[in-house]
């Protein structure tokens, strides 16, 4: 009979391993939104705004039910470039180049997120990082551009790398130094005030921004249904998941599960567009992994500069 201490760490698993999952079904669900180059859908600009508005609508609705106080003015800075990089930079990058590549080629390049964001909190929050985090960053850096030439060469485009990749990169830079910012203030403010409350503050944006690009040709039931999929579960309730399974099961052990995101987005990028198992997005994945696992466990020393 498990203990209550072990059923709250249970709990948190469960519901880390649910966040994880929600988040694995975003690159799916934003390429099912946006279409891709020969059969679109959505705009990626519309994407952005409409799916940060919605998570945006249901968060004031969340802050109003707790009282929740407004953030002060220390506070807002953070909030502010958390908004630039998650709300609006990470979505929008990974919209356009989602139409150009597929989920799977994607979640090879995004699986360097944990390693990206450990990097950015060594930078911007001067941690001291040891040589083998640096190592293994830099090794999963080049299993990815490895892999972004062969795939390149593969599909014809030349060994070089493509614009998509680029744009990857760039979504990934961007959440990177959002989850950065916006760790400055989780501690004073609680990880689910801070997620609602820079969706809040970016709705005079997102709302307008929603409005000005709506889609003007007919847009099929699938594709909304990604939309709706992606701004309630992706941007909003997948991280209220997310950090209560952090919080309840330990931070060590719930962050663990992070590492099958990218198999999940493989995965689920079969059924729901028809993309197949491919042996070498599979094995970079496998490689990528197991680097942002190591350099994990290597990221921070107690000491700091």
């Amino acid at each position: 009979m498990n203990t209550p201490s072990q059923h709250r760490e249970n709990l948190g698993l469960w519901l880390g391993f649910l966040g994880v999952i929600i988040f694995g079904l975003t690159l799916p669900m934003t390429r099912l939104a946006t279409g891709t180059v020969d059969a679109p859908q959505m705009s990626p600009w519309f994407v952005t705004w409409a799916r940060a508005a919605l998570a945006g609508g249901l968060s004031l609705v969340y802050l109003l039910a707790v009282r929740a106080p407004l953030p002060t003015s220390s506070q807002r800075g953070p909030l502010l470039l958390s908004l630039l990089g998650n709300v609006i930079g990470y979505p929008l990058l990974l919209g356009w180049a989602l139409r150009h590549v597929t989920a799977s080629h994607a979640a090879v390049i995004t699986s360097l997120l944990p390693l990206a964001t450990a990097a950015a909190a060594a930078w911007l929050m001067h941690q001291r990082a040891r040589l083998g985090f640096w190592v293994f960053a830099a090794l999963g850096s080049a299993l990815v551009v490895v892999y972004s030439l062969l795939r390149a060469s593969q599909m014809g485009h030349g060994f070089g790398l493509t614009w998509a990749d680029t744009l990857l990169v760039g979504a990934v830079v961007a959440a990177s130094l959002g989850y950065v910012a916006g760790a400055k203030v989780t501690a004073s403010m609680g990880a689910e005030k801070v997620i609602s409350w820079v969706c809040v503050m970016a709705l005079p944006v997102t709302l307008p921004g929603a409005w000005l690009t709506w889609p003007e040709a007919s847009i099929a039931p699938t594709a909304w249904m990604a939309l709706l999929y992606v701004g309630v579960l992706s941007m909003w309730a997948g991280f209220f998941a997310w950090f209560r399974g952090l919080s309840l099961g330990g931070p060590l052990r719930v962050s663990q599960l992070q590492l099958l995101q990218p198999f999940i987005t493989i995965l689920a990028a079969v059924p729901l567009l028809g993309e197949s198992l491919d042996a070498m997005t599979l094995g970079f994945a496998l490689l990528v992994v197991l680097t942002v696992f190591m350099g994990r466990r290597m990221a921070n020393t107690p000491s700091a500069r």
